[in-house]
């Protein structure tokens, strides 16, 4: 048995060490640097082209939004001419149509604002082939999706992809009635009213580059683009991917590789360390100050596919996201001579999904939660442009 005195050294060293504890913020975190980041790709072909501008923040600040607003900004050739881009607000710029640039010229970004002046390496155009495909595999119990491209001409080698999906889901239970706000009644949904289907979408956040330059072909086979679980709401009803491919530069390509390097392979003592980004962007006023980011010239080339869930197989299923249960309510209950219509669902917020039948007249109605009963909350109940029947 340990001694009291043993006992109570070991109890004021603990107090000691908690006492002692400071908080340790780092210089490079607690200063005041913020940093302009500048993303897109100048479109060279017919689609239009969007610039987004932002500043880095201090991690302990709590700023969650950094977009630049009220800046000037603009394409320009060798020669001086400019083509101004137009300030969208929530700090993207766009063209509102396409440049069709001439491929046989160089062309930089520019942007100002007060003061300070910013501008790009003049940079060549490349050209992006198209998308061979893009497709799918079930595999263990996740979906994966790839793309796959070449180029004859063994010209591009290096390569860079993002995605937009978009999918439709359903809530845990359909509605066929709603408690109408004016009357204060109980009455059947209309087909505007419709919240059983939905449809939202989200952006790729992963850095999807690949090479062929080790290769002696131009061929990109199979370059894995994302992984969707099988009991994801994503492939529960429809799903969609838009894939843009985009080409680089070898500069550009070892750029976004360190990107790649500094944000997805890192938390263990055997990956990569660290290391400074160094983009084609910099500021003409001030050649000390870093600029993040890296503006490419090239075609963007597209490729769509759907996938149903029919496709996918039969033992998949999606997982709803929230705990969802379904309750009863009568207009009458005899018991309690409570009119628990009015209570639970009328003033009680419950959403009224069936009614409950009793030789031909409701005497009371099956329902759940908002959340369990209503997709509108997490999407639109209208499909996009592009959604095919």
């Amino acid at each position: 048995m340990m001694k009291p005195k043993y006992m109570l050294y070991l109890l004021v060293l603990g107090v000691m060490i908690t006492t002692c504890k400071k908080p340790y913020n780092p210089t490079v975190i607690a200063s005041n640097n913020n940093y302009l980041v500048v993303e897109g790709v100048i479109n060279a072909g017919s689609d239009p082209t969007v610039i987004s501008l932002s500043q880095t923040v201090n991690l302990s600040n709590g700023v969650q939004t950094s977009a630049l607003n009220d800046y000037a900004v603009a394409i320009q050739d060798e020669a001086g001419n400019s083509i101004a881009l137009i300030s969208q607000g929530n700090g993207k710029y766009t063209s509102g149509s396409g440049l069709n640039l001439n491929q046989s010229k160089k062309y930089r970004l520019h942007i100002a604002h007060n003061e300070k002046e910013y501008a790009s390496d003049y940079i060549e155009v490349r050209k992006t082939p198209p998308i061979d495909s893009v497709g799918f595999v079930p595999k263990g119990s996740n979906l994966n999706l790839y793309v796959s491209t070449h180029d004859a001409t063994n010209s591009t080698r290096y390569y860079r992809w993002d995605f937009e999906e978009t999918w439709k889901f359903h809530s845990r239970y359909e509605s066929g009635f709603l408690v109408d706000p004016v009357t204060k009644s109980i009455r059947a949904r209309k087909e505007s009213e419709a919240s059983y289907y939905c449809y939202t979408n989200d952006l790729s956040s992963n850095i999807l580059i690949s090479s062929s330059a080790k290769l002696v072909s131009d061929v990109i086979f199979q370059a894995p683009l994302t992984t969707i679980p099988s009991t994801s709401e994503k492939i529960s009803v429809r799903y969609s991917v838009l894939v843009k491919q985009y080409a680089l530069t070898k500069e550009a390509y070892a750029f976004w590789e360190n990107i790649k390097k500094n944000t997805e392979q890192l938390g263990s003592i055997f990956d990569a360390q660290p290391s400074q980004l160094q983009g084609n962007i910099h500021s003409v006023t001030n050649a000390a100050e870093p600029v993040i980011g890296y503006i490419s010239i090239t075609n963007v080339q597209q490729k769509r596919i759907f996938v149903d869930n029919s496709q996918l197989p039969i033992n998949w299923f999606p997982v709803y996201p929230y705990n969802c249960e379904i309750d009863s309510a009568l207009i009458y209950n005899p018991k309690s001579m409570l009119h628990e219509v009015q209570g639970s669902i009328i003033d009680g917020g419950g959403i009224p999904i069936a009614p409950i039948m009793d030789q031909g007249f409701v005497i009371g109605y099956i329902f759940s939660t908002l959340e369990c009963t209503d997709c509108r909350i997490r999407g639109l109940s209208q499909p996009p442009a592009f959604w095919k029947p």
